[in-house]
């Protein structure tokens, strides 16, 4: 079986962890050949079944891309005979040849989360946004199999259009980050002293700043036992608007914002974390809280679905908006070290229900089984 894979907008974060994790557990079929279009930023596992490929168009722009796989990407699958064309970014531009069946995913929110839109100044951020709203229901309605990463996206996107054929497959976690229970050595990066943790990029819908004027306006005697620690990439202004609000509570030496750090360095930072810290207000399947979990400390979630789909009662939530609401778990949390002991296992405990070898082991049944014509039985 020939499975043409369209990932090159998966050019950092979740969509390229998943591609990572899929493609590094091929079931054990001798008929199997991938060929993979990516960015030369994923790294591919060393299987003779997976083949890279390239294109001389230059892709890195969105619009290009989109020509490619409108002009070039049709030509390629009729040249080499596809059976499955495999587009996790969520859109389908290719036409697609006799025979080959077309395959998406819904990860991306952002276009359908109409409070962040709201919140992006108007320019061109907002505009891709609204263009792929529509790109990504045409694709999903049109898809021979659509793979949704939680039932809360399923629910809203079976609200507005007609999926063909939809399954629910969450990501898993990998083992690395399952460290709970285990000794694992801190890293000299780390702050020496107790740290809450919040790891994500600096979006507008992660609300770094909430959390970090919640930690501030705690009551001194208990802020000043820990940092408030922030893992991802930032731009200048949200770093200066951060820092300059530490200040004004006094709190600029307890407010860490560490910038990026590589995937492999996280599972020691959740790990060694006395409480970690999730407020997004937009996500699909959040990979970050999983990985979270794993580590069995206690954590603390936006209150937005589907935060509370995957958390369960392993969680204590708030509101990401509100910071006295933040500040409130917080402190139950801090103050509380049985409460804290016990959401740390409950937390182990539920990331249990969370494998890649079954995200992966579902998602290529689904994929082979639509690909057969029998995709009545996923």
């Amino acid at each position: 079986m020939k499975i043409v894979i369209n990932a090159l907008s998966a050019r950092i974060g979740g969509g390229q962890t998943y591609l990572k994790n899929l493609l590094a557990r091929l079931p054990e079929r001798a008929d199997l050949e991938i060929h993979v279009f990516a960015p030369t930023s994923l790294s591919l596992p060393l299987d003779a079944r997976i083949r890279r490929r390239t294109t001389r168009w230059p892709t890195g722009n969105p619009v290009l891309r989109t020509l490619w796989e409108v002009l070039v990407l049709p030509v390629i699958l009729a040249r080499e005979r596809a059976e499955v064309l495999f587009c996790p970014g969520g859109v389908i531009a290719s036409r697609t040849p006799p025979g080959c069946k077309t395959v998406t995913m819904f990860r991306n929110m952002m276009p359908f989360d109409l409070a962040t839109i709201a919140r992006i100044p108007f320019g061109l951020q907002k505009v891709r946004n609204l263009l792929l709203r529509r790109s990504m229901l045409r694709s999903m309605a049109n898809a021979d199999l659509t793979i949704f990463i939680s039932n809360y996206a399923r629910t809203l996107i079976e609200s507005q259009i007609v999926i063909a054929s939809p399954i629910t497959i969450p990501h898993g976690i990998s083992q690395e980050f399952r460290t709970s229970g285990k000794s694992l050595e801190r890293p000299k990066w780390l702050p020496a002293g107790e740290y809450l943790l919040f790891v994500s990029r600096f979006e507008v819908h992660k609300h770094q700043r909430e959390v970090a004027e919640a930690f501030c306006a705690l009551p001194t005697a208990l802020r000043d036992k820990y940092y408030m620690m922030f893992i991802g990439d930032v731009s200048s202004d949200k770093s200066t608007e951060i820092s300059e609000l530490a200040r004004r509570f006094g709190a600029e030496e307890r407010v860490i914002i560490a910038g990026p750090v590589t995937y492999a360095e996280l599972p020691a930072a959740y790990h060694h974390a006395a409480v970690n810290i999730f407020a997004s207000s937009c996500e699909n399947c959040p990979n970050i809280l999983l990985e979270a979990m794993g580590s069995g400390r206690p954590l603390l979630s936006s209150n937005v679905m589907p935060m509370p789909e995957f958390g369960g009662d392993a969680a204590e939530y708030f509101s990401p908006t509100d910071p006295a609401s933040i500040q409130q778990v917080l402190r139950r949390v801090l103050e509380d070290s049985v409460h804290a002991r016990r959401l740390g296992r409950m937390a182990a405990a539920r990331s249990e229900e969370y494998d890649w070898a079954v995200t992966a082991r579902r998602t290529w049944q689904c994929i082979f089984s639509v690909a057969s014509g029998s995709g009545g039985n996923l």
